[in-house]
């Protein structure tokens, strides 16, 4: 708890720098509140001046805690029992309740929360913004808007999917020390494109010469019902841009494109033909719609025995036939899942408010349910392995929330599967390149407002070929 407190303190000065000022601490009855007790302390033996509003009972909170509000009294520190009505400073720090949450807040602590964020003064928050579910990044209720939070030993989920991607601001990891007594290897990590990028398999790199389009593989797309045979071709480009050697387009359409123009590389048919053609990767779903046809295709490709990438309308023919369920569950070929939430839900038998309220458990049920790799999209994406581990992604925007940007990581998955990269590995990099293509456009200027999924196949393969 004292190297928790002392590492908050020094970022909550950093935060006022030269401005100085007060700063208001907001104090829980648990560990959070025995944290914020040592901010407290070390920041009024900075010199600064330091206002705590304390509501809860010394005698009931953990014995460190208690401990941490004595030293903090000892050394001359008050509290108060209710925030300050004409309070203004430089910073608030909330120190209310950490990682046990599993509740809304009571009234009282509810008007503290409503009170830190509506006052406009910058908010640093210790561990988890207060309100916010620390397993499953779901606001119970009023929560702490932070511009910066200070965890503890390591990452939380919750600071990294749901509701906490927009609530703890700028994060910032400290170990304690701790690194040492972390034996066991954590399996669960947070995916990042600068990591990633500097350790790319070899074959994106293209280091060989002696190579043709066949080394990196045939990918097979296969969707685009009437009305929405744009979904195939925005995978189908994106896959192209991303490496694979061949790619054949199979439309369900009754009236189909003979020739992409924007991308004459790419060969379109029939969905059947293209089936019947076989490939070393198939990619299906996007556009596929919910008819009788479109379940039967479903059926035929699980039969496959080539990785496989389900998406879209696949996924709905999935929860809408449990033996095809079953069917994709027995496949020894490696099969990748890509539902949104609502998609999560009907695959569930569930809702989509539950999903949300349990990302992680749910893209690690629908893992263990389909024998499948599986990344539950939005904010902060969740992806599940069958060798149990997982990863939250860390790239992105809100640019990505149009239409066709799924096709497209479908694509970029069907890409690096036809180039022979494992189903972890390339669903790690596709959703962490997806994100990170959207984050260089609007670098560049060119969203969020108005992204549209076609500019994200090309930032794509410029980050790709850049390491950036």
């Amino acid at each position: 708890m004292e190297r928790a407190g002392l590492a908050a303190a020094s970022v909550a000065v950093a935060m006022i720098g030269d401005r100085g000022g007060s700063v208001l601490v907001l104090a829980g009855p648990g560990n959070n509140g025995g944290d914020a007790f040592v901010v407290a302390r070390r920041l009024r033996e900075s010199f600064f001046d330091v206002a705590v509003v304390f509501a809860g009972e010394v005698a009931k909170m953990p014995a460190d805690a208690a401990d941490a509000h004595r030293a903090f009294i000892d050394g001359g520190g008050t509290t108060l029992s209710d925030v300050p009505g004409r309070w203004r400073g430089a910073l608030i720090v909330d120190g209310l309740f950490g990682i046990g949450l599993t509740r809304p807040l009571s009234q009282r602590y509810a008007g503290q929360v409503d009170y830190a964020n509506a006052s406009g003064i910058p908010i640093l928050a210790l561990d988890i913004p207060s309100g916010i579910g620390a397993d499953t990044g779901v606001a119970h209720g009023p929560a702490i808007c932070a511009h910066k939070t200070a965890t503890f030993i390591a990452l939380k989920p919750g600071l990294l999917t749901g509701d906490g991607v927009d609530r703890c601001g700028t994060v910032s990891v400290h170990s304690l020390g701790l690194e040492a007594d972390l034996e066991a290897p954590a399996t669960g990590h947070r995916l990042d494109w600068k990591s990633l990028a500097a350790d790319l398999p070899a074959v994106l790199g293209r280091s060989l010469r002696n190579v043709h389009k066949g080394t990196f593989g045939t990918l097979a797309i296969v969707g685009g019902a009437d009305g929405m045979v744009g979904a195939p071709l925005l995978a189908a480009r994106a896959a192209l841009l991303l490496g694979a050697g061949k790619i054949r387009v199979g439309f369900a359409a009754k009236q189909s494109p003979a020739v992409d123009w924007r991308q004459p590389e790419l060969m379109l048919r029939s969905v059947h033909a293209v089936v019947a053609a076989g490939a070393d990767v198939i990619v299906c779903g996007p556009g596929l719609g919910t008819s009788s046809e479109a379940t039967e295709l479903v059926a035929r490709v699980t039969r496959e025995r080539v990785p496989l990438v389900l998406d879209a309308d696949a996924l709905n023919a999935l929860a809408a036939d449990g033996k095809l369920a079953v069917a994709v569950a027995k496949r020894e070929a490696p099969t990748i899942a890509t539902p949104h939430p609502s998609e999560a839900a009907r695959l569930l038998g569930s809702t989509t408010a539950a999903v949300q309220a349990d990302r992680l458990g749910a893209a690690q049920t629908l893992c263990e349910r389909l024998h499948a790799t599986v990344v539950l999209k939005g904010a902060g994406s969740v992806l599940a392995h069958p060798d149990g581990t997982w990863d939250i992604n860390a790239s992105g925007n809100a640019g990505l929330a149009s239409a066709g940007t799924g096709d497209v990581l479908s694509g970029f998955l069907g890409a690096f599967l036809a180039q022979g990269i494992d189903a972890k590995t390339s669903l790690r990099l596709a959703v962490c390149l997806h994100g990170a293509a959207a984050d260089r456009c609007v670098e560049q200027g060119r969203g969020p407002v108005g992204l549209t999924a076609s500019e994200l196949a090309p930032a794509a393969r410029e980050l790709l070929n850049s390491r950036d």
